[in-house]
């Protein structure tokens, strides 16, 4: 990894230096506001890590829940916790601090980890709508093309994608020379603020960046489509409305996480460099680094009837335990 801080870009080395730290000033514009932010993001923060937490134990715990369809969601809510945990209490801290510093390996080890775990969760939630298209389409032999041993190799392929293509991305993104300014646009270390302060352009390397984008985003997406395309063809076959509506029910929750989801990582992955603005794409990471993860517990605990009689038994035995 060569950095370095200067105006020149390679004909004078004798006036550069390495740089030792990269300020992320997403939030100093916004100095009157940081206490009340890091209060309002503190409070999200402990709401997804228990949201997550409480979805994740009562999967474990609750019998009638081992099924591929709550062991994907049980995942799925630990890697948006771990994705959280990587890029949140250091912008809290952050928020506390004149001084948003960051050495470039903490930086280039936070870009690897979020961009893992978000391509992991985008190839978690387009292996959850496979299982809901085998539930559906497939009834009868679900239990067979659905084991646990093939739920468990898609959760490997899953994670195993999107390290792959995470670990290539920031090689890709930290061979450039970065010779000043050390600023970075927003309050973690992602791919366009980092493109923008690099001082040569490897158009190579930006090409199989966006083709990785193109890979995780857009690929997942239209596998989920189809599954939902041929998803709709059954239910529309399905004689009675009652039925249509149980059907499309099992597929509602994932729907909506899915749209938030891949939603917020198209706007933000797949534009073009030239359209990158500080204010848009800070809105847009907050929603993709707090409110998806929160979305999550919240969608599945109100909207399935079976998590929420999981959670009640889990109360109810926790009360009984007090009582005795």
């Amino acid at each position: 990894m060569y950095i370095c801080v200067g105006h020149s870009r390679s004909t004078d080395r004798e006036n550069q230096s390495v740089v030792t730290e990269f300020i992320l000033i997403g939030f100093s514009r916004f100095s009157l506001l940081q206490i009340p932010l890091f209060m309002v993001f503190s409070l999200m923060f402990l709401a997804i890590l228990a949201g997550n937490s409480i979805i994740v134990t009562t999967i474990r715990l609750d019998s009638s829940l081992h099924v591929p369809m709550y062991f994907f969601l049980g995942i799925l809510s630990s890697s948006e916790t771990c994705y959280t945990l990587t890029i949140v209490p250091n912008m809290l801290v952050n928020l506390l601090r004149e001084k948003a510093a960051i050495s470039p390996i903490g930086c280039a080890t936070q870009m690897c980890i979020f961009l893992a775990l978000a391509g992991t969760n985008c190839m978690v939630l387009t292996v959850m709508g496979y299982d809901r298209y085998v539930s559906i389409c497939k009834p009868l032999h679900y239990p067979v093309l659905m084991n646990q041993k093939f739920c468990t190799e898609l959760v490997v392929i899953s994670a195993a994608t999107g390290f792959l293509l995470s670990i290539l991305e920031t090689i890709f993104i930290f061979t450039l020379p970065f010779c000043g300014p050390n600023k970075i646009h927003h309050f973690f270390c992602d791919l366009a603020p980092l493109l923008q302060l690099a001082c040569a352009r490897n158009y190579i390397g930006e090409i199989v960046i966006f083709l990785f984008c193109i890979l995780m985003v857009v690929f997942s997406f239209f596998l989920i489509l189809l599954s939902y395309i041929l998803i709709l063809n059954t239910i529309l076959k399905i004689p009675t409305a009652e039925g249509k509506r149980k059907a499309f029910s099992t597929c509602a929750s994932h729907l909506i996480v899915v749209v938030v989801h891949f939603g917020c990582a198209s706007v933000i992955y797949l534009r073009p460099q030239s359209r990158y603005t500080l204010d848009e794409d800070m809105f847009i990471s907050i929603t993709y680094t707090l409110v998806t993860p929160l979305l999550n517990p919240v969608v599945y605990s109100l909207r399935n009837k079976d998590v929420q009689v999981a959670l009640k038994k889990s109360l109810g035995r926790a009360t009984c335990i007090r009582k005795v």
